[in-house]
């Protein structure tokens, strides 16, 4: 069987091999890809999988990259991957010639690293591909960003002292209404009173964040579906790859959570993760795992070298408005990340009062 192979850059720095099975986008990614991936070429699934018998532990590819067929032979050749012992740690991403839901979706069940429907910048996918190997093979946990960012976040003092006296003192004072929505979320449904997640924040530190729940106890596990389905920053024209995920009318929240969220009364245990220095009053919001690793580009690094808090620009500019889109709400974030101060945090504090009620159910 003759496997083409591009021409690799040796000078690039870079050893990432990539086994492709198609032949509708052959030539976009011959284009793209020439330097620094060493691309085995297969014009059918069934090919691939003849190259994939062929390899050993020393030749092993480090990424599957995957036309998806009419026929469906893709789903096969991911599961036989998820199986295999060789090849369980390959990175797969899939291609297809159309942006659909559907295809996309069982992607998402299929647990692929990505999915990729036409059109698409090959910039983007390469982009992708460095990210995925770098971070998903020599570095496979999150938590060790925090070690190779470039710069790191140290809490001015006088930022660390209102953060103490204010998250102090408001849990002082709203201790009895804590208390009161404790026993109500006991009432309401099963489960327990405080969801926890782990959150990345300034430097891409990974910290348990709390809030009071306000989902349904297996909020998490319908959330991929959601988010292929009815992702708000999805909606933008021609954007098929978005970091952030904020459901419209999320059906996983409870009858009380409805309330606990438009008074944003769900957010008050994070003064506990302000006590303890995970996070600031005023900040970029620490954000879920699954969107963190979509902002590792030099481009949206930034707001991760500022600091991680409670309430910040995007809440009081635009919170809950279906005109918010993915780049506005990443242009606030790196904004306040370079600009950032005292006098800008008390202006958001103040207004953050009006922000509270939101009309919006996002």
């Amino acid at each position: 069987m003759n496997h083409q192979t591009s021409d690799w850059n040796e000078s690039s720095g870079s050893n990432i091999r990539i086994a492709y099975a198609g032949s509708e986008f052959k030539e976009k990614i011959s284009n793209g890809l020439n330097e620094g991936f060493k691309i085995a070429y297969n014009n059918s699934i069934d090919q691939l999988n003849d190259y994939l018998g062929e390899q050993s532990i020393l030749s092993v590819p480090d990424i599957l990259l995957v036309e998806v067929d009419a026929e469906g032979k893709w789903i096969k050749l991911v599961e036989e991957v998820k199986k295999s012992f060789l090849l369980n740690g390959l990175i797969i991403v899939l291609l297809a010639t159309k942006n659909d839901k559907a295809l996309k979706q069982q992607a998402i069940k299929l647990k692929v690293h990505d999915f990729y429907g036409e059109p698409f910048a090959i910039s983007d996918l390469r982009e992708r591909l460095n990210f995925l190997v770098r971070f998903k093979l020599i570095k496979p946990k999150l938590v060790e960003l925090s070690k190779v960012v470039d710069t790191t976040y140290k809490m001015p003092a006088g930022k660390r002292l209102i953060d103490l006296v204010i998250s102090g003192g408001m849990m002082l004072v709203l201790s009895p209404v804590m208390l009161i929505v404790a026993i109500l979320i006991k009432l309401d449904s099963k489960g327990p009173v405080f969801y926890k997640s782990k959150r990345v924040g300034t430097g891409y530190k990974v910290f348990d964040f709390y809030k009071f729940r306000s989902m349904r106890t297996d909020a998490d596990q319908l959330l991929a579906k959601l988010s292929a389905e009815n992702n708000q920053y999805a909606s933008e024209a021609g954007d098929n790859k978005v970091a952030f995920v904020k459901i419209k009318n999320d059906p996983r929240i409870t009858k009380l959570g409805n309330f606990l969220r438009n008074s944003s009364l769900d957010e008050l245990p994070q003064l506990f993760n302000i006590l303890r220095g995970d996070m600031s009053v005023v900040g970029n919001r620490p954000l879920p795992l699954y969107e963190a690793e979509m902002l590792t580009s030099n481009e949206w690094s930034m707001r991760f070298l500022g600091p991680a808090g409670l309430t910040g620009l995007w809440q009081i500019s635009k919170r809950g408005k279906e005109d918010m889109s993915e780049r506005e709400r990443k242009k606030l974030d790196n904004f306040y990340a370079q600009k950032y101060s005292i006098w800008l945090d008390l202006k958001i504090i103040v207004g953050t009062v009006p922000a509270l009620f939101q009309k919006e159910k996002v």
